[in-house]
């Protein structure tokens, strides 16, 4: 009986799709997540804004497909205004794209002062404004949007769920917080209950999804989800997604083995990209330690965070990963 409960299980698997996250899921990091770990159906970019009329070069360099081979990329893209939206939609164009995601949940209050991200949320006309302007200029572009409940309070999401629904979207991704909150407290699934019911699209959920059990209780609790997404989650377990496509975890042979193998491939990606010398690629490559292996040895992690020179830091990962 067991095993017949763990085969449909297995059929009712969702997808799971990568949150971005603006300075770790780069390119580098994405095509080296798909090579050794997988399990994931989708990476999500890093939102492209423009910034002083101009898209950043590095926007532009990270969603090219020479540096995403291996990688099924959603570019993303973040805008108070239609202006700016059309011309990171061009881009999206020129680079070959047919599908893109419009980002309504930033959290940030520098961004989101400014009518960016979950911050446009209170405006409903702003809103509809952005989604329809894209959807009718580009019919040959598929859109989803990634949102919050709100910026102030949950009825925000409601209020335009009259709007979502009438549009062709192809789906929507909804990450039960509020713009103020950013990433504090809980998340509040009886609002994302609300949002679930009424919503006609395929919904996605995302947030605070850190291991399978967790994966498996959403997916009971909202048994009618498209998928998750999950970001700091991998992050931390770069081997959820495929510890939860597979039904067991990783033995701790294997993991620290792709995590040696997942470690060398960043590091000699950046080592080869980055142009600021051994320190600018020890803050690169510290940086990717504030999520990973929360868990791990604390003293190893410790001397990982001190390290001034790229020799003991080696050494301290060394240690860590033995």
């Amino acid at each position: 009986m067991r095993r017949i409960e763990q085969t449909i299980d297995m059929q009712n698997l969702l997808p799971i799709h990568f949150a971005p996250l603006q300075g770790y899921t780069e390119a580098i990091y994405r095509q080296a997540h798909a090579r050794i770990f997988g399990g994931v159906e989708s990476y999500y970019s890093p939102f492209v804004r423009v910034e002083r009329g101009e898209i950043r070069r590095k926007d532009m360099r990270e969603i090219t497909s020479e540096n995403n081979r291996g990688v099924n990329l959603i570019p993303q893209l973040i805008a108070p205004d239609t202006d700016k939206m059309e011309q990171i939609i061009a881009l999206f164009i020129e680079k070959g794209y047919k599908t893109a995601d419009i980002n309504l949940g930033c959290p940030f209050p520098i961004l989101a002062k400014r009518h960016n991200g979950s911050g446009m949320l209170p405006y409903p006309e702003e809103v509809r404004n952005l989604l329809t302007t894209a959807i009718e200029n580009h019919p040959d572009m598929q859109f989803s949007v990634k949102m919050r409940l709100g910026w102030e309070n949950p009825e925000e999401c409601l209020a335009l769920l009259p709007l979502l629904n009438e549009l062709p979207l192809t789906h929507i991704i909804m990450h039960p917080r509020l713009g103020k909150q950013q990433y504090k407290g809980e998340v509040d699934l009886k609002g994302f209950e609300a949002f679930y019911n009424e919503c006609r699209h395929p919904l996605i959920y995302n947030g605070d999804l850190l291991t399978t059990e967790g994966i498996h209780a959403i997916s009971e609790r909202f048994p009618h989800l498209a998928g998750v997404m999950i970001g700091r989650g991998l992050l931390a377990n770069p081997a959820l997604a495929a510890e939860y496509q597979q039904g067991h975890p990783l033995s701790e042979k294997e993991m620290q083995e792709k995590l040696r193998l997942f470690h060398a491939d960043i590091f000699a990606q950046y080592g080869n990209l980055l142009e600021g010398g051994d320190r600018q690629l020890l803050m690169k490559m510290k940086s990717l330690w504030e999520y990973m292996m929360p868990d791990g040895d604390r003293k190893a992690k410790k001397a990982i965070h001190k390290a001034n020179k790229l020799e003991t830091y080696q050494t301290a990962v060394n240690n860590l990963l033995k």
